[in-house]
Parts: structure tokens; C-alpha cells; sequence
């Protein structure tokens, strides 16, 4: 039997992507944009319901296209806000275009937004020994350093709980438990 962090076991869909996504230093533009979006748009919410309307999003957001997302108009706020398979909240999807637009000035200014977000470990994944789910935290001294500078930057539903739930998504923090599979594939 597979021995998986236990957060993930309530779903084939949860285990799929514990299994392949969660916790993988994460180093592609598109990607990066995806997951970021993904996690804002999950605050208040369950992880279980953002990756069951995944794929809605995807149709809906243009696949994360930063750049076709920038540019969003009235007429496609208006469209999302009729879309019964995303999430339908104003301030979100008002979010969802600002932080495209502060997206695409990051990657500017330091040529990717990679290059970025890793930037403040230096490029290493911070390796947290945890043997159960109780020893998981919810923000860092970490999170608190990207949220900061994120919010200064004027990007939206960047706080300190959100940046962590992001940071261990991209693998910038491996929070998998000590005793999972994943942890001994990622030290």
C-alpha cells in the first residue's frame, strides 16, 4: 500500500494530483500563472472544488494565458460572471485580471516569473520534516516575505495563508509528510 500525505485521500481526483502535481518544483511560465490563479481563487473555499472545476477554468481563463487574460474587457467579465463552472465572484475574477497585468511586469522586470518566486530561496525548495498533518503550518516567515512583496507589487488575494498554499503547490516548500512516497522522491 502506498503511504500518501492524508490530506489527499478522499478522491482519486486529490491522489491524482498529491501524486503528480503537489509538492513538484514547478519551473513553467504557463504553469505558474495556473497554479497562482488556482490558489486565489480557492480562498474560502476547498481544494476539492477548485480542482473539480479545473478544467473549466482552463476553458475559461483561455488555457491561463496571461497575456489574453491582461486583457480582459467588460464583455468577458460579464461572460465569466454567467459561467456556472468557475467561480463566480466579482472581486476574484476582477483579481484574475490584475494579477495577469502584474504577472506580465514581474516577468519583465526579472525575465520570468520563475526567476521571481524562486528568487527568495535561492533557487533551493525549503524541506520541512513533518510526520503528520498536524504538523503542517499555514503561513511561514516565507509566505509572509512573497505576500508582502506580492501586495506591494498591487497583485490581489495574495496573502500570507494563500502564498504558503501556492509555495508548497510549486514545490518551493516540500510539506509532503516524511512517511509519504513523495517526500522520499523530492529530498
Amino acid at each position: 500500500m502506498i503511504k500518501r500525505c492524508e490530506w489527499c485521500e478522499s478522491t482519486d481526483l486529490m491522489r491524482a494530483y498529491h501524486d503528480t502535481e503537489w509538492g513538484t518544483p514547478l519551473h513553467d511560465e504557463q504553469r505558474h500563472f495556473e497554479f497562482l490563479v488556482l490558489e486565489f481563487m480557492q480562498a474560502g473555499l476547498s481544494w476539492s472544488t477548485i480542482l473539480n472545476k479545473r478544467e473549466n477554468f482552463r476553458k475559461a481563463f483561455d488555457n491561463f494565458d496571461v497575456n489574453k487574460v491582461a486583457n480582459y474587457g467588460s464583455e468577458k467579465v460579464a461572460s465569466l460572471l454567467q459561467d456556472a463552472g468557475i467561480i463566480r465572484n466579482r472581486l476574484k475574477i476582477a483579481a484574475l485580471i490584475n494579477n495577469a497585468g502584474k504577472f506580465l511586469e514581474v516577468q519583465k522586470e526579472f525575465g520570468s516569473f520563475d526567476t521571481y518566486i524562486w528568487h527568495f530561496t535561492d533557487g533551493k525548495v525549503v524541506t520541512n520534516k513533518i510526520e503528520s498533518l498536524k504538523g503542517v503550518q499555514v503561513t511561514s516567515d516565507l509566505s509572509d516575505k512573497v505576500s508582502k512583496d506580492m501586495k506591494k507589487r498591487g497583485f490581489k488575494f495574495v496573502g500570507s495563508t494563500t502564498l504558503y498554499a501556492h509555495l508548497q503547490a510549486i514545490g518551493v516548500i516540500n510539506d509532503h509528510i516524511t512517511s509519504c512516497f513523495r517526500y522520499k522522491e523530492l529530498v
